[in-house]
């Protein structure tokens, strides 16, 4: 028997990390699937490394293993972060009125493509309640308004404590800098933009005003810095001049959802690195 294990590693890049890295993995029984890696420089650049291993199953096994990272990270410099592959992660979605985003997350989820345990949607509109009834998922209605909206982010901060990720299915409420400090580069947004184009409000009327021939959508990791977090997942949708606002709305949902799965399901399966605010993905 063997557990599936998943290391990420970031450092300065130099010789011999990869061959100390797999001798590390050998030296403890594990068996390597599946390797990745990138340097933004050879020779004085950032490193980065996803692996993939199988691990003899026995208790405490990945805590020693974790334990015995130590000396890597020392050696050279090294961010190195384990994680257990069958051990699904804890979600919480966040979502408003529009309820597209929200149903391909609970279709994947529910087909098992998304590898998760959704432990909470919460909305600050009831309208997504009876969507989410017959997924047995708790549902949360927290109103916000002008005065509440203190009130109302600390109740959704109780329910959601302890959750791995947040995804924003469509939240238009902006979450306050300490709520997105609780959740560093864990909070996944869907902009309804190709980012770094027409953010804000009301993007798909900035792109007819500008006479765009593609539209897209951009999921990121949330910062205090609205729209301007590290960048995971991207797509874009052509159309025509014969499209009004309403029409660029429509094509533009089936980006929406599609690159938003594609990018909780990435962060789920830890593909993702963040550095500075890019990040390097091994899809």
């Amino acid at each position: 028997m063997s557990q599936r294990g998943r290391l990420l590693i970031s450092c300065p890049d130099r010789p011999g990390i990869v061959a100390a890295v797999s001798q590390f993995l050998f030296e403890h029984g594990a068996n390597l699937v599946d390797s990745d890696q990138h340097t933004t420089d050879p020779a004085a650049g950032m490193f980065f490394m996803r692996l993939e291993f199988d691990l003899p199953d026995g208790e405490g096994a990945f805590t020693t293993l974790d334990q015995a990272l130590e000396a890597l990270r020392a050696r050279f410099s090294m961010q190195a972060r384990l994680f257990q592959a069958e051990e699904p992660k804890s979600v919480a979605i966040f979502v408003s009125k529009q309820d597209h985003c929200l149903l391909e997350l609970l279709w994947q989820w529910r087909a098992g493509d998304l590898r998760a345990r959704i432990t909470h949607v919460v909305s600050d509109h009831a309208d997504v309640a009876p969507l989410v009834a017959p997924y047995g998922i708790p549902f949360h209605h927290v109103p916000v308004t002008p005065d509440t909206k203190r009130e109302a982010e600390a109740k959704a901060t109780e329910l959601v404590r302890g959750v791995d990720v947040v995804v924003l299915a469509r939240y238009m409420q902006i979450l306050s800098a300490d709520f997105v400090a609780s959740f560093p580069n864990r909070i996944i947004n869907i902009h309804h933009s190709f980012l770094p184009a027409f953010i804000g409000a009301n993007p798909y009327a900035q792109a007819y005003a500008r006479g765009v021939k593609r539209i897209g959508a951009t999921a990121h990791y949330v910062t205090a810095d609205l729209d301007a977090g590290p960048i995971i997942e991207q797509d874009v949708q052509r159309v025509g001049h014969k499209d009004d606002v309403e029409d660029l709305k429509r094509i533009g949902r089936q980006v929406e959802r599609t690159v938003l799965a594609r990018a909780v399901a990435w962060h789920l399966e830890d593909r993702v690195l963040v550095h500075g605010n890019k990040t390097v993905v091994f899809a």
